[in-house]
């Protein structure tokens, strides 16, 4: 389906890395990548899972956390969407949790002043096991239970972005339980694994059902851990199809959500009306 004549617009970016052990080095590298997308004209901008660091060992992360509304990670997540003048949906950074050895995995959205006006605590958390690949997450985070929804004004136009992560994407009750969002997005780190026979097909699915834009922010290449990431940052229209894409490496993806879009779609076949549970 092609884009209406007239549209009402957002541009979005997705900023996909390769994030390091070294905290330092990948906030320099996020605030840079970052600048790049902004003075490409985003408004809009999402970094990845884990964009913060990507550490040796598992509870790496549990030594970097930070309580919410303050430290490094925070200020500089700020300073960087009110320099740029930009919504900045950042990735996940690790929070304090209840448990002293774990953390939260939490989304945060900061407007264009520089204030956090959103915030989603991963709720589903990544387990697989094979002879030669391990993950459990649960060992070190502590799962959210709140669905999340931002909703931000742009030029006197609101716009309204489902917040999830990663392995959510696997469980498409969550989205349903969002309600009818404009776009969803989704920073993730996929593994190789599982990145190479289902990323795309998941995330194309979500839009598709949930007839909305999907924005996916991810990690994608190999890791100072050796772990290995999928990558293919998207962003997908209403239809499932595929507007921009970064196989693998740092850089960012950009392109332009459009209300009519979204209308014409939800108008000519109109399954969320249809529901029946």
């Amino acid at each position: 389906m092609s884009t209406p004549e007239h549209c009402t617009e957002l541009k979005v970016a997705s900023i996909q890395m390769v994030s390091t052990p070294d905290l330092k080095e990948n906030l320099s590298a996020a605030s840079r990548l970052i600048k790049a997308a902004a003075n490409d004209g985003a408004q809009v901008i999402a970094l990845p899972e884990y964009f913060c660091l990507m550490g040796l060992k598992d509870t790496d992360k549990v030594q970097a956390r930070e309580n919410f509304g303050s430290g490094p990670i925070q200020e500089q997540l700020a300073a960087s969407a009110k320099e740029n003048g930009i919504h900045l949906i950042a990735g996940t950074i690790p929070l304090k949790a209840k448990d002293e050895n774990k953390v939260l995995n939490t989304t945060l959205a900061f407007d264009p002043q520089g204030k956090t006006i959103g915030r989603y605590d991963k709720i589903h958390l990544f387990g697989f096991q094979t002879q030669t690949e391990r993950y459990q997450e649960s060992e070190t985070i502590e799962p959210g239970e709140i669905p999340s929804l931002l909703r931000i004004s742009v030029n006197q136009e609101v716009w309204s972005f489902g917040l999830s992560i990663c392995y959510d994407l696997r469980f498409p009750e969550l989205y349903r339980s969002l309600g009818q969002v404009d776009c969803h997005v989704i920073p993730a780190a996929f593994t190789y694994t599982t990145g190479k026979d289902h990323w795309e097909i998941l995330l194309r699915a979500r839009a598709i059902e949930n007839q909305c834009y999907v924005l996916a922010s991810a990690q994608g290449g190999t890791h100072q851990n050796q772990r290995r990431t999928w990558g293919q940052s998207m962003l997908i229209d209403p239809w499932g199809t595929i507007l921009a894409q970064l196989a693998e490496g740092e850089g960012f993806i950009s392109g332009v959500l459009c209300k009519e879009k979204l209308n014409e779609v939800r108008s000519k076949l109109p399954a969320l009306a249809h529901r029946k549970l």
